[in-house]
């Protein structure tokens, strides 16, 4: 009987110490950011995690400076049937609006479909499965079949006292070591990333991440590598349309990763210099837009980041030619940017004093630095195109925008590769209001001082 009340208190005092580590490895998913440049408005639209699933969806929808106020009609679609609707209402002031929830029925691919009216923005997401991985179903069975068989073990044991309790105590300390075992491995062992961030997401890797099927390269390589994404901008009906299309089969590209909030990243510089940060919409499967005016005449610079499941980050450049004017031109402030600038190939950091500590992140950072040069004739003709980042304090903690604590200083780290002359812009958030400066630099050859 002693040694049963050891085991017992063995199991209790095991159980106690590893029951945290049961949440270890799970998928675990977080809201999705997805910057959104949609007719007049820019927003931000947060799809909140899916927790329990089958569950609700909530929406939030964030608006900046000079948004229109007025309603959007959102719409939940899985394999191209609609599984529900719902609205949000916006208001004069910029900031945070829940729309009415929505509701997934199951794990899958999802897409969400916003419509102010005139245009649609589709944005698909993935709700991946709630599902154990095989070390927290290893230590789940491990502590269940220990307790069965303690309970086992004490009927036995005031049954028929003797050595022959301990045949099912013993079965009870080998569960308990396959538990304590798979607890152990569960603190180590890395999370699969969920089905859509790196890998294709399926059918079959959604509902079980861990199976043989999880890895679906299109192209077929070994390592689910993709080919680079060829760009064609043309302009219609007062809009700025971007066709991606597959370097390899030609087909439009359809698997675009949400990173640093966003499908597309697009800068769009003019021939004086004007820079424009938009967000193009999804309509269909590799057609993305945004409402765009030129401000004058001439060739524009048109830079698209995107990030590809399986393929990386890509910078799609090309530029465009507008015969016709009548946009207004991007807006500009003063901020007193402090930089040292050294010569080619090594490090130059700037550092913009916004003056108060009410920053909000932008995108997920404290600030963005777009880079462009040299500039010897036309800005679209620069060879060097960087967009540069001024990172959040904590990222695992990332804020959104609704916080606005950070500055009074945005610092940011660039080493030109050329010397010459570079056009920078500074863009930080304050307000729902994203704020631009711009500047012009002189980068000296290597081994000059600047």
């Amino acid at each position: 009987m002693r040694a049963v009340a050891a085991l017992l208190c063995s199991l209790v005092v095991v159980w106690a110490v590893a029951a945290p580590a049961f949440a270890d490895g799970a998928l675990d998913g977080g809201d999705i950011h997805v910057a959104q440049s949609l007719g007049d408005r820019e927003l931000t639209v947060v799809i909140r995690r899916v927790e329990p699933v089958p569950g609700p969806v909530h929406v939030d929808v964030v608006t900046h400076a000079g948004s229109p106020p007025g309603s959007l009609a959102l719409r939940l679609s899985k394999d191209g049937r609609q599984s529900g609707a719902t609205s949000v209402r916006l208001g004069a002031q910029p900031g945070f609006h829940r729309a009415g929830p929505l509701q997934v029925s199951g794990a899958g691919l999802w897409e969400l479909a916003i419509d102010d009216g005139t245009r649609i923005a589709t944005i698909p997401f993935v709700v991946p499965a709630q599902v154990l991985s095989p070390l927290e179903k290893a230590t789940n069975a491990g502590f269940v079949g220990a307790g069965v068989l303690m309970i086992v073990t004490l009927v036995v044991a005031v049954r028929r006292p003797g050595m022959v309790a301990l045949v099912p105590a013993s079965g009870a300390v080998a569960a308990l070591a396959v538990a304590v075992t798979a607890v152990t491995l569960s603190w180590s062992a890395p999370p699969l990333p969920p089905p859509g961030s790196v890998l294709d997401p399926t059918a079959g890797n959604i509902t079980d991440p861990y199976g043989a099927a999880r890895l679906a390269p299109v192209d077929g390589s070994v390592n689910g590598s993709r080919p680079p994404v060829n760009l064609v901008a043309d302009t219609r009906d007062g809009e700025l349309r971007l066709a991606l299309t597959d370097g390899s089969t030609g087909h439009p590209v359809d698997d675009l990763l949400v990173h640093d909030s966003a499908l597309i990243h697009l800068v769009v510089v003019s021939p004086a210099g004007g820079l424009r940060h938009l967000h193009p919409v999804r309509v269909a499967p590799g057609d993305y837009r945004v409402t765009f005016a030129a401000p004058e005449k001439g060739r524009y610079a048109v830079i698209a980041e995107v990030a590809r499941r399986g393929g990386g980050r890509q910078q799609l450049r090309t530029t465009i030619a507008l015969d016709a004017a009548g946009g207004a031109a991007p807006a500009t402030e003063n901020v007193r940017v402090d930089r040292r600038i050294a010569p080619a190939g090594s490090p130059s950091t700037f550092n913009a004093r916004f003056g108060t500590r009410d920053l909000q992140p932008w995108l997920g950072m404290a600030g963005h630095m777009i880079v462009a040069g040299p500039v010897t004739s036309e800005i679209a003709d620069a060879p060097i195109w960087a967009h540069v980042h001024a990172m959040v304090p904590d990222r695992r903690n990332q804020p959104d925008e609704s916080v606005a604590a950070f500055g009074p200083d945005v610092p940011f780290t660039y080493t030109f590769p050329l010397p010459g002359r570079y056009l920078v812009w500074v863009q930080a958030e304050r307000g729902y209001a994203v704020r631009t400066t711009s500047m012009t630099v002189e980068v000296p050859e290597s081994g000059r001082p600047s």
